[in-house]
């Protein structure tokens, strides 16, 4: 089944760039986006292109103290100590010219992306430009200024009322989103990352399970390092159908870090491009059961911004607009036009050649780790209801 989709798209996202050096880059936006239109998968028609969020939206989540500090980093304005204070100035998240109006941008996007679906104009719609999940209250961290799903999930509670289950796939835990609906009922939290034994941030471990109201309605899964396809999707796929069933969304909202790559620098997770048609597939499905096709859908993180992330989010929209991943090979127009740029050769196929993939040795050990990691978060959705 496919769906009317939206695309959230302007030039201003590719404004959100802390620096040359940095491995956030959105430019990663632009190359799935010319990828999808050099596929003729996407048409002028399907983009739509984002309002900047005001800082009362913002408010939603964050403090105006943090908010205006932002405005202040992005104009000079802010010294060292206080920038400090805010996580920003960091080497994670440096300051950088109008990184309000960037960050805005992002929100908004994202906000959009809400208006579109739940007034009907849409089924989904896909924000490549957010997914900013680190974001907390007051505070910037791992490369995120405003969380753009926290302010966005706000919104719709605030605007619609309706209940939300958020579904993040990125390698890191997706922490500012969590502890911002810890003790919210209305609100169920489903991330599935590497574990923080080893990377940032460090939290989603199974026991985190909310507070108060909340208590019951945050679910992890802190998979293993060098976790490949196979045990990743069946742990994901599981847990996101038996939570779904558990709680029974109005509306589903997915962040799409493409870092559980093989080929990402900064995880140690061992995926291929399989697992990124599957993470759509699974998310459109449970949305069509449960939420009539009311999908909204964020980028994320993906460090190796040339083979990875113009495929695996590009699998995001073609499963949204067709209702399946593309196949075969990726258009050479797409493939010439950029491979002056890319430091690596570029891809050739929408699918990774088995011989990408590193041997684990401990696969079976992992694989069995991640079993029983599942086994104690579906104990949940059977206890608390």
């Amino acid at each position: 089944m496919s769906g009317n989709a939206g695309f959230i798209f302007s030039e201003d996202f590719l404004k959100y760039r802390f620096n040359d050096e940095h491995p956030f880059n959105q430019k990663r936006v632009l190359l799935a986006k010319d990828l999808l239109e050099t596929n003729d998968t996407l048409q002028v028609q399907d983009i739509i292109p984002p309002r900047m969020a005001t800082d009362e939206e913002l408010a939603l989540f964050h403090d105006y103290d943090f908010i205006h500090a932002v405005k202040r980093g992005g104009k000079g304005l802010l010294s060292e100590d206080e920038g400090y204070e805010y996580g920003l100035g960091t080497e994670d998240t440096p300051i950088f010219t109008n990184m309000h109006e960037a960050s805005s941008y992002l929100v908004g996007g994202t906000l959009t992306a809400v208006d579109e679906v739940l007034s009907g104009n849409r089924d989904h719609a896909l924000n490549l430009g957010g997914g900013l999940h680190h974001g907390f209250q007051r505070k910037a961290a791992g490369f995120c200024i405003y969380n753009d799903s926290a302010v966005a999930i706000k919104y719709i509670r605030k605007k619609y009322d309706l209940k939300v289950l958020y579904v993040d796939t990125d390698a890191h835990h997706g922490d500012g989103v969590q502890w911002a609906f810890y003790d919210d009922p209305n609100v169920c939290t489903f991330s599935i990352h590497e574990t923080g034994r080893y990377l940032f941030p460090g939290t989603g471990n199974v026991n985190e399970r909310g507070i108060k109201h909340g208590h019951g309605y945050s679910f992890n899964l802190p998979i293993d390092a060098f976790t490949q396809d196979e045990s990743f999707l069946h742990v994901y796929e599981t847990a996101f159908k038996e939570i779904a069933e558990f709680f029974k969304p109005d509306i589903i909202v997915t962040q799409n870090g493409a870092d559980a790559h093989c080929f990402d620098p900064l995880t140690h997770l061992c995926g291929s491009m399989r697992i990124f048609d599957q993470i759509p597939l699974v998310a459109h499905e449970m949305a069509h059961q449960y939420c009539n096709g009311k999908w909204i859908a964020t980028g994320g993180g993906g460090y190796d911004m040339w083979r990875v992330v113009p495929r695996a989010w590009a699998q995001i929209w073609n499963v949204m607009k067709t209702g399946e991943p593309a196949k075969g090979s990726i258009p050479k127009e797409w493939i010439t036009k950029w491979q002056i740029d890319s430091p690596v050769d570029l891809p050739l196929f929408w699918h990774d050649n088995s011989e990408v993939l590193p041997d684990i040795p401990r696969k079976a050990e992992i694989t069995e780790k991640n079993d029983k990691l599942l086994q104690s978060l579906l104990k949940y959705t059977k206890t608390i209801k």
